[in-house]
């Protein structure tokens, strides 16, 4: 089957080559790099209020922004570093966000130092093992899960920012702890395979 013939989730505009890129080969595929959890947080976050196409195209800018997503540099930037992002046209210029995004990284490391790792943390939400929804049509996939409403709950409990329950969905989609590729993305399957 050429790529172009593939089934794929109905939410994917299939004309952006980059968001089929994102979609064939990272949503949904389990993480536990914990950079890489740090990255997708960052970037959730950062997506409150705007569509996650807005943040997928100023990926590289964030990467560049917040120090290739090395959490313990972001932790310890300075308002003066908050300053100099403002002025940064590649990501979000929005002061609360990048603010959010240096007080999480401190939030993150210490999550990182009581659970040897942010994502030991993270998995235990889904008791250590991805979600498969039963996806036939975007109207089956929530917004939202009791999983994620106790995640957010806890991440605001240990003090992050715009981090709510959808947004946290978004994660966990994002990172693999749900698989919502619909059933008959040729993913789901792929991925079940890979990782259970």
């Amino acid at each position: 089957m050429s790529e172009q013939n593939k089934c794929r989730c109905a939410w994917l505009d299939t004309t952006k080559p980059d968001y089929v890129k994102y979609h064939d080969e990272e949503w949904g595929v389990p993480l536990y790099d914990d950079t890489l959890l740090f990255e997708f947080i960052t970037l959730e976050s950062a997506q409150a209020g705007l569509s996650w196409y807005t943040i997928l195209k100023k990926r590289a800018g964030y990467k560049k922004a917040f120090a290739n997503f090395d959490v313990q540099k972001v932790a310890n930037f300075t308002a003066g570093d908050i300053e100099r992002l403002m002025q940064d046209k590649n990501i979000v210029r929005n002061r609360l966000k990048i603010a959010a995004t240096i007080n999480n990284a401190q939030r993150f490391i210490e999550i990182q130092k009581e659970f040897g790792g942010f994502s030991h943390y993270q998995w235990r939400f889904v008791g250590n093992k991805p979600i498969i929804n039963n996806v036939n049509s975007d109207e089956d996939a929530p917004a939202m899960s009791e999983e994620s409403k106790a995640f957010a709950k806890d991440l605001k409990k240990r003090g992050f920012k715009f981090l709510g329950p959808t947004t946290v969905y978004a994660h966990m989609q994002a990172c693999g702890m749900v698989n919502d590729h619909s059933n008959d993305c040729f993913r789901k399957e792929e991925i079940i395979k890979a990782f259970g």
